[in-house]
């Protein structure tokens, strides 16, 4: 008789619009990554089509394949912070002790391959573990200088606006969590633990976190653009508007972890890859 396969699941979160010229390469890189995987994780892939007008659905139902792939979908376009919402929400009554949680881009941006290594992170101990084109040996390729400064610039502003130190990166996709540290968020902060529509979701996530004494590493991150079909669809009027309502938010989610003290820290211990 068969035994079952008991290993923990590790799910993996990725919000798609309009990705038909990414899809089918995001899907396979996943397929080899669970065969890679297949004797310490059991993959299951929650892929959030937020209100896709291309043939990103169809072309993700046609890849699915020994692939264990939920695709769920909303109508209309809602923003990536609603779409990750929708994921959390989802995954909420699945998770069991030892299970992780990755979210990522699905854009073919995020390499798959850094995931054993966020991994082997966390086993020492962190409740999340970011990657990080920022940090030594992290960087970004095939854009050009003025972007590369605009995009470091940016997050260093919105790191000295919201108090936030320590981290390197605020704003990117890419994140291991584990199942306690994301239960304890959702028992703050609802199932869909984001409020946020837009690209500044990550970073009103990465807030919360800090309010609940989140233990946060960082590991190296290559982005290379050019593995992107398309462009980016951050739209930077809608993104500044959305890291003001954080601003706005702070004393709101701070009150909802318990901490009144309007004054407290928000740091967080970080040990980086250095």
């Amino acid at each position: 008789m068969m035994r079952p396969n008991l290993n923990p699941k590790l799910f993996i979160l990725i919000p798609v619009y309009n990705e038909a010229g990414n899809i089918i390469r995001l899907l396979q890189c996943l397929k080899d990554f669970a065969l890679d995987m297949k004797n310490d994780y059991r993959v299951e892939i929650i892929l959030i089509d937020d209100g896709s007008q291309d043939e990103t659905a169809g072309l993700a139902r046609q890849s699915i394949a020994d692939l264990d792939i939920i695709v769920l979908r909303h109508e209309q376009n809602q923003g990536p912070g609603r779409a990750f919402g929708t994921g959390f929400r989802y995954i909420s009554e699945k998770l069991s002790d030892n299970d992780k949680v990755v979210t990522m881009e699905g854009d073919n941006t995020s390499r798959i391959e850094l995931i054993r290594q966020m991994l082997h992170r966390m086993e020492e101990g962190f409740d999340a573990v970011l990657a990080s084109p920022y940090i030594y040996s992290g960087r970004i390729e095939n854009t050009s200088a003025f972007r590369v400064f605009l995009s470091s610039m940016a997050n260093l502003f919105v790191k000295d606006l919201l108090g936030i130190h320590g981290i390197f990166t605020v704003s990117s996709f890419y994140r291991l969590y584990s199942v306690d540290f994301l239960k304890r968020l959702q028992t703050f902060y609802g199932a869909e633990i984001i409020e946020c529509k837009g690209f500044e979701c990550m970073t009103e996530m990465l807030m919360k976190m800090i309010n609940l004494h989140a233990s946060i590493s960082e590991v190296a991150m290559v982005l290379d653009t050019k593995l992107r079909v398309g462009k980016s669809r951050m739209k930077i009027f809608k993104t500044i508007l959305g890291y003001y309502a954080l601003w706005t938010s702070q004393g709101k989610w701070k009150k909802m972890a318990g901490l009144y003290d309007s004054s407290a820290s928000k740091t967080t211990t970080v040990i980086r890859n250095i």
